[in-house]
C-alpha cells in the first residue's frame, strides 16, 4: 500500500458494524423524511441559534444515522425551534417537527 504521509487516528474511526442503529430506526419509522436530508447544509446556514450555538440538524442526522447519537444531541440542544430551517429546506423536510421527533425518542429535554 501507498504511503502518503498521513494516516486516520483511532478516534476518527467510525465502525458501522458495532453501531447501534436500532434508535435511529424508531426515529425513521416516526419521521421517514429524515432520510430525504441531502446533507445540503441550507438549515445550517439559516439557523439564528447557529451564532450562538452548536446547532446544526444537518450534522445530528448524520450523526445518528452512524450511531453517535451523544454528539448528535449536542447538535440539537440549542434549537430555538424557530422553523427558519423548514421554510429553506429544498426537500421540504419538517424540520422543525424532526427536531421535536428526535428529542422526543433520544429522551432529550
Amino acid at each position: 500500500m501507498a504511503d502518503f504521509g498521513y494516516s486516520l487516528t483511532p478516534s476518527s474511526r467510525i465502525d458501522l458494524n458495532k453501531a447501534d442503529r436500532e434508535t435511529f430506526g424508531k426515529l425513521v419509522k416516526l419521521e421517514p423524511d429524515v432520510l430525504k436530508c441531502m446533507a445540503c447544509g441550507s438549515c445550517t446556514a439559516s439557523c439564528t441559534a447557529g451564532v450562538y450555538t452548536r446547532t446544526s440538524i444537518r450534522s445530528a442526522i448524520l450523526y445518528l444515522q452512524n450511531g453517535r447519537e451523544k454528539e448528535a444531541l449536542e447538535f440539537i440542544k440549542g434549537c430555538m425551534l424557530c422553523g427558519k430551517c423548514t421554510i429553506v429546506c429544498p426537500r421540504a423536510i419538517n424540520t422543525r417537527q424532526l427536531v421535536l421527533s428526535i428529542c422526543k425518542i433520544y429522551n432529550l429535554k
